[in-house]
């Protein structure tokens, strides 16, 4: 493969993950997503319930991410609070995963991760909002009542973390090297768009 490794930030809903487990299946290489939080957790000892609660919860306040951003780089992170401490630990996690070998990352602040590696390609998946809220009735089993307030919301914590943790904006193309809208070319578009590259 050209890449050794893909990362993937999606919109909730607009298919981000089936995309990286059909190229998963191509490829042969291993997803890692949820398995991310399970790994961090168990590190931590904590229940993986823990970090999805902290990740819900998370701000975007701008200047407590320049603070914690410069902790780490000065390598301080002894007193950070434990809500950072745990990104950390997400943070190791990816690059631990990536050092056993070629792999797609789906959430979690990968792109960011990942930034100083060799041979990764940034993607980011998008949707129009008809076609998210029908898949997160027919994929997700979302009350179509609830759908479009379901997508917003999730949508918001995932910006809100990739900004209290990075200090970037998670919707900003610019910190990505492919961005794919599955409403107008479909999954299985992204997919062989992605493979292609990859080829």
């Amino acid at each position: 493969m050209k890449f050794k490794y893909i990362t993937i930030e999606r919109e909730y809903a607009s298919g981000g993950t089936e995309i990286a487990e059909k190229l998963s299946k191509i490829f042969d290489i291993p997803v890692y997503g949820r398995e991310i939080l399970e790994i961090a957790a168990a590190n931590q000892n904590l229940s993986v319930e823990h970090l999805e609660r902290y990740e819900e919860s998370v701000s975007n306040s701008f200047l407590y991410s320049l603070f914690v951003m410069g902790q780490l780089n000065a390598g301080s992170s002894d007193i950070l609070p434990t809500e950072s401490k745990l990104y950390i630990e997400e943070h190791n996690t990816i690059i631990a995963l990536a050092n056993k070998g070629s792999g797609i990352f789906v959430g979690h602040c990968a792109s960011e991760a990942l930034k100083d590696m060799e041979g990764v390609l940034h993607v980011f998946i998008r949707a129009d909002e008809d076609f998210k809220i029908n898949r997160a009735i027919k994929e997700y089993g979302i009350e179509e009542k609830n759908a479009d307030s379901v997508c917003k919301r999730y949508n918001k914590k995932r910006a809100n973390y990739y900004s209290f943790n990075t200090s970037k904006k998670w919707d900003d193309m610019k910190n990505y090297d492919l961005v794919l809208d599955s409403s107008t070319l479909g999954i299985d578009g992204c997919v062989e768009i992605i493979a292609s590259i990859l080829r």
